[in-house]
């Protein structure tokens, strides 16, 4: 078997996880090979499936619409402009954590790279763990993504997946790379099997 890794969705079960990737849980890093990753929110034994999608009815098709528009919209500043994709989000907010004066929801347009150095956002892009946030001096997008295959799991959110192919699966959207992106493990998102910050939105805890 290679090490290279892959995940595939079992239909309305789990995220099979295969070959070599680092998976982080918990603030704990292992290198695991195979793995079964809960994507119902109903496991007891959360971020692994337990079997408990069946008694749950999961369904892992989407019976509505992901509620963000698939496109994508561009933020001029006089040294860069930062590209920001709705559907791609997982609300995960490491942008405006680490980065409030350049992204901030309070103001229009809400991206202003003018209020932050080249360095500072590129290095909140390379932070956005779906890959909504690119940067492109002269409109040209560009991804900042890791090279190390990765899976880390969010407290009360998303996995985030770097450099990890993803099998029989389109991309999340407008924008998206097969390099980094976020799977939903809370069962509500309407862009399964990615992460659209349902779990934010209702409130969801993995205890």
């Amino acid at each position: 078997m290679s090490d290279d890794p892959v995940i595939l969705p079992k239909p309305d079960g789990p995220l099979a996880v295969r070959g070599a990737v680092a998976f982080v849980s918990g603030g704990a890093e292992t290198r695991a090979e195979t793995l079964f990753l809960c994507r119902c929110g109903q496991s007891a034994n959360k971020p692994f499936c337990d079997g408990a999608h069946r008694a749950a009815g999961f369904s892992s098709a989407n019976s509505e619409d992901p509620p963000a528009r698939d496109r994508i919209h561009s933020y001029a500043g006089a040294e860069m402009t930062v590209h920001f994709s709705a559907r791609l989000c997982s609300h995960a907010a490491e942008c405006r954590r680490r980065l409030p004066a350049v992204f901030d929801l309070d103001e229009r347009p809400w991206v202003q790279p003018d209020k932050g150095s080249v360095d500072a956002i590129k290095a909140v892009i390379a932070a956005c763990p779906s890959g909504a946030l690119r940067f492109g001096p002269g409109g040209a997008e560009q991804h900042l993504t890791g090279t190390t295959p990765r899976i880390t799991v969010e407290p009360d959110g998303p996995y985030r997946v770097a450099a990890v192919p993803l099998l029989e699966t389109p991309l999340a959207g407008a924008g998206a790379t097969a390099e980094k992106y976020v799977l939903c493990r809370c069962g509500l998102s309407r862009n399964k099997p990615y992460c659209d910050g349902s779990h934010s939105e209702q409130g969801w805890k993995a205890d």
